[in-house]
């Protein structure tokens, strides 16, 4: 049987190509949540308070996990 986590990942970016972070230790990563509405409140949030930055961007990862049967 498999379940599913959410995760909300991201942080500011050293570019516009979204690449990679401008600092690693400055990643965001909020989670997990058991639904993706769940998450999809937290990336909202944290995108509005982030809006004013361009090179800031959040995303949804979703995690499978087998549990035992």
């Amino acid at each position: 049987m498999t379940s599913e986590r959410y995760w909300v990942i991201g942080g500011d970016y050293s570019c516009m190509g979204f690449k990679s972070l401008r600092d690693s230790n400055g990643a965001t990563l909020s989670g997990p949540f058991d639904d993706r509405q769940q998450a999809q409140s937290e990336w909202k949030r944290l995108s509005r308070e982030h809006s004013s930055r361009a090179a800031t961007r959040f995303s949804i990862a979703v995690e499978q996990i087998n549990l035992p049967d």
